[in-house]
This record gives C-alpha cells, structure tokens and sequence, in this order.
C-alpha cells in the first residue's frame, strides 16, 4: 500500500510539473522567395523538436504539410477579412469550412488568430476586431470544434499607455473602452486567452542609456525593483509581460491568461539598431528557451506557465524596413542555423546547441 501512494504521489507530482511548465514554438513566417518547400519544412522543425508553430495565413500547401505531424497550429485570419468577417458570419461559416474543417483534426489546429496587430493596422481596422472575433467563435460552434480551436488576436505591447514600472501597466485611454474590454470580456467568456507580441529589442534599441543590455537578454544583472509592490525583475521580457497582466486587471480582468504570440531578436541590423547582432540573438532567445522551459511565471505570476511562440523560423528576404526585419530568423533559408540554441528541454540537459538537422 505504501508502495502504492509513493508510486502515486510520484506520478501526480509529475502530472503537476507537466502542467507548470511553459512551452516554445514557433512563427513560420514567408515573406521571402528562397525558402524550402513546406513539406521540408515541417521535417526540419520536427528535428528540432518544435510541437507548436504559428503561421499567419492559412496556407493549403502548409497546413496539408502539417497533417499528421503531431504539431499544434495556430492559424490566422488576415487583418484585410477583418471587415467580412465582422459583417456577416456567413463569411466566417464559410472561412471555418475552407480553412479549418478541410485539414482539422488531421492537422492539429489548436487557435485561430484573428487578425495582427490590428490596433497599429494604418488601414484603421480596429472597430471590426471584436465582432470578427465573435463571428468566428460562433462559427466554430456551430461547426462542435469550439471546445478545441480558441479565437484570439496578436496585440502589440504598444497599446499599453504605460508600461513602468511593471504594476501601472495601462492600455491607451482610447482603447479600453471601444476596443480592450469586449476583447477581454469575449476571451473570458470562451476561456481563451490574449495573444501579445513583446520585444525587449525594441525598447533596448531606443532607451539604451537606461536599460542595460544583460537586462534585455537574460543575463546576470542587478535586477529592477517596481516600487509599488516591491516585485524584482531580472529579464525586461517578465517586466513587459507583468504590465500586460496589470494594465488586464486594471480594467478588471485580472484573471484572463496570455501568450506571447511573437518575441525575439535579430541577427543583424542597421548602424542605427543598437543591439542587433547574432551573439546577441543567441542570448535572448537561448536564454528566454532556458527561462520558459525550466523556471515559472513571472514575479506578478508565478504559477502561470509561459507560453512563447518566437520569431522566426527563417530570415525573411522580402520583408520591407530595416534590415533587422530581415533577419529574425534562427535558420538561414538553406536550413542552416544563424546561431546555436536548444528549443527543447532534452536540449537543455543534454547539450547548448540546437540539432544540425538537415
């Protein structure tokens, strides 16, 4: 019998530490014209052990790629069907039947993400956000697959107001209300959860007389103490997530879980783009892999696993800006790594780099 309880106490523990433990996937972004085809693709991330993957269409050749392949998917919903999708819900029925139903369960798709980024869209899309959000919800219903496939939407950290200290994390005035609430009010009631995109690159580049780099990439550093509530940061990534999860309660949902649909770093960058280099890229993202798959939440969020898709898979050769635009990537489009990292917790123990792979 006691043998018994041991044996059960072992396996609820692991059960326990299974499901506090953060998860990292991965953007499979395309804007370039030299990339492999998606069936490679799928084997190379199955190599390096990647089990989630975000695209940012719905691609045929790339979810046919996917069925089959034991990785979770989040598709998405381009921010130019906003305005359909939140007109009439027979565009939705009809996106759900083309989209999802033809390769669902096949290929595992776990999200949709509606729309990207929609509040810094220069096409001013944002009043069409939320009732696309719900058109799509209640075309899954329709369809049974709600339960499976969350609906959710990629925010940037720049609708924050103010995001410091960490505890008076706000969103803009101008979007709470039209906007932020029935968002998060509609995630709650579908127990979904938001999707953000953080880069401490950004901030790093711009305030680089007062945040110190160790600070921006998971190295050892003296940490930031938030003088409200006397929380100590040591990563700029945990401090910019705890300002989402305050400026969430501050308007009263406080309990809504996250995603942070993209972060990373980039290998190279223009003179002006403090930072950008690959030693660095491998800092952060070797780093933040370390920090999601063996350590907890955050300071505000202990409990609260981390889940992190990060950008990219490729470098992207078409992708219009600065050069560190183009060089988000931890493969180079022949499947050669920019840099050495582990994506996987076996990596973690077993070794720094990452698979050679193909």
């Amino acid at each position: 019998m006691a043998t018994f309880t041991l044996l059960s106490l072992f396996i609820l523990l692991s059960l326990l530490s299974v499901a506090h433990s953060g998860s990292i996937g991965i953007n499979y972004g395309r804007i370039a014209n030299n990339l492999p085809p998606p069936a490679q693709v799928v084997q190379l991330l199955k190599t390096q052990g990647v089990n989630r993957v975000k695209l940012y269409d719905t691609d045929s050749n790339v979810l046919t790629a996917l069925s089959g392949s034991n990785i979770s998917v989040t598709v998405a919903l381009p921010n130019e069907q906003l305005a359909d999708a939140a007109g009439k819900q027979s565009f939705t029925d009809s996106w759900v039947q083309s989209n999802i139903l033809t390769y669902y369960p096949k290929t595992q798709i776990e999200s949709i993400a509606v729309g990207n980024e929609v509040f810094v869209d220069p096409k001013n899309t944002t009043k069409f956000l939320v009732p696309a959000m719900k058109n799509m919800y209640a075309s899954l219903v329709k369809y049974g697959v709600a339960q499976s496939i969350k609906v959710s939407s990629p925010v940037a950290l720049s609708a924050l107001g103010n995001s410091y200290p960490s505890s008076a994390g706000s969103f803009k005035p101008d979007l709470v209300e039209p906007v932020i609430k029935p968002m998060l009010s509609f995630l709650k009631q579908t127990g979904s959860y938001l999707m953000v995109n953080i880069y401490p690159f950004f901030a790093y580049a711009a305030n680089t007389d007062t945040i110190s780099l160790d600070y921006a990439l998971f190295k050892d550093n003296k940490g930031v103490t938030d003088p409200n509530n006397g929380l100590v940061y040591k990563s700029l990534f945990e401090a910019q997530i705890d300002a989402v999860y305050a400026a969430m309660k501050a308007v009263g949902f406080g309990d809504v879980a996250m995603a942070v649909s993209e972060t990373g770093w980039p290998s190279k960058g223009d003179e002006n783009e403090a930072g950008a280099g690959a030693d660095n890229a491998a800092a952060y993202n070797g780093n933040l892999v370390r920090r999601v798959l063996t350590g907890s939440g955050t300071p505000l969020k202990p409990n609260e696993p981390l889940d992190v898709f990060l950008f990219a898979l490729f470098n992207e050769n078409q992708k219009p800006g600065p050069t560190s635009e183009r060089n988000y990537g931890l493969f180079y489009p022949n499947e050669q790594k920019v840099y050495d990292i582990t994506l996987t917790k076996e990596g973690l123990e077993n070794g720094p780099t990452m698979n050679n792979g193909r």
